[in-house]
């Protein structure tokens, strides 16, 4: 059910007409990512929270992109996105 249309208000001898548009909110980081710190070896785990549920994002490190792979295991539960980092090493950072 969407509010947008079209609205009359009809009095018989004359008509008013309005059209109504609701855009959408745009969707805000509402919990940023927290630097790490972790000897190599560990998995590290890397979240935010999101305004909005099951958004579609994208994951990337020095600007690319990550894929969810043996190495990273990306998340998605309502407004939290999360990526693991498996078997950290130095080059990780």
């Amino acid at each position: 059910k969407t509010d947008a249309g079209l609205y009359t208000c009809d009095i018989g001898t004359d008509v008013a007409k309005s059209k109504v548009s609701v855009q959408e909110k745009p969707i805000e980081v509402t919990k940023l990512l927290e630097d790490k710190t972790s000897p190599a070896g560990q998995d590290i785990s890397l979240s935010c929270e999101l305004s909005k549920a099951d958004v579609n994002i994208r994951w990337y490190k020095d600007g690319k992109a990550i894929r969810k792979s043996q190495k990273y295991d990306l998340q998605q539960e309502g407004t939290r996105v999360t990526l693991i980092i498996r078997d950290s090493t130095v080059k990780d950072s």
